[in-house]
């Protein structure tokens, strides 16, 4: 609820602002004018700025809204429509996304929707195969999730022995379709690790797209392929991060309506890791990986 609060409160904060500030620009402010003109035309003398100020002074709520109106629309619109800045807290993005990488979110990618009860007010476009998307949670709309998308409307994806297969767009004819692997291809193993496992890096790619995953070698493979059917209006999302990654694997497919923009480019990267004598607390970052700052491939 803190996001949906926050964005409630922001517009609320804009609206009234912007009222006391119109309020005051229209009706106040002639009046002050009126009454320094009036004052001028009987005393014969011309008012400076500061004894104009004096004389009718703008109230301080009206001072405050006429500074902060334009800053909180800005921040509005561009957090609603425009970017909106989010955290990575866990690891199930690895290796694409790091946890303490902060990232901008492309929030016109995926249509434009009202910042309360995000109702799309203008469509201008929905997931490409491949994308890093950020949605709300099926489970809980209030949690924001991450992930990779990888079946769109009408595929067909089957999960067979830690691969993905997808026959795109063969909704109620996938057997005349045939079905898309997403090519894998060993990088290397042991940047990464899980407990005490080195995890294995490939390269995958789907169609256009290319990207690095991480597969867990210490998990059971699993023979029996399972299967999904997306819907309309709904998208098959899962983690780079294969084996320790809750997706759409296990909750199911994601909305349109629960989608939130697209992952684009990484601000700030900070490494939280340090040995277990440091005296650092431990919300306190070690130090700042530059070298992730750049765009989201």
């Amino acid at each position: 609820m803190t996001t949906y609060y926050f964005s409630l409160l922001l517009v609320i904060a804009t609206v009234l602002t912007g009222i006391i500030w119109a309020i005051d620009h229209w009706v106040w402010k002639p009046k002050r004018k009126e009454t320094v003109a009036a004052t001028e035309k009987q005393s014969g003398l011309k008012l400076n700025q500061e004894q104009a100020q004096q004389l009718a002074p703008q109230s301080a709520l009206a001072d405050f809204s006429q500074a902060a109106f334009p800053v909180l629309l800005g921040i509005l619109i561009l957090r609603s429509f425009l970017y909106e800045p989010f955290r990575i807290p866990s690891g199930s993005m690895l290796p694409t996304l790091l946890v303490g990488d902060f990232i901008l979110v492309e929030k016109f990618r995926y249509g434009l929707r009202d910042p309360i009860k995000r109702h799309e007010l203008i469509r201008t476009g929905r997931p490409e195969r491949g994308d890093i998307a950020v949605f709300k949670y099926p489970v809980d709309p209030d949690v924001d999730y991450i992930k990779r998308v990888i079946g769109l409307p009408g595929d067909r994806v089957v999960y067979r022995d830690k691969t993905f297969f997808v026959q795109p767009s063969c909704f109620q004819q996938c057997g005349n379709v045939k079905p898309i692997e997403l090519q894998q291809e060993l990088v290397n193993s042991g940047d990464f690790f899980r407990q005490n496992t080195p995890l294995q890096k490939y390269s995958e790619s789907t169609g256009d797209v290319s990207y690095e995953i991480l597969v867990d070698p210490s998990r059971n493979i699993v023979s029996q392929a399972f299967q999904w059917d997306v819907p309309e209006g709904h998208y098959f999302f899962v983690g780079d991060n294969r084996d320790n990654s809750l997706d759409s694997r296990y909750w199911g497919m994601v909305n349109e309506d629960l989608l939130v923009g697209r992952a684009v480019f990484v601000w700030l990267s900070l490494e939280f890791e340090r040995s277990p004598d440091s005296v650092l607390p431990r919300w306190m970052p070690s130090k700042v990986r530059f070298d992730r700052l750049g765009r989201i491939e």
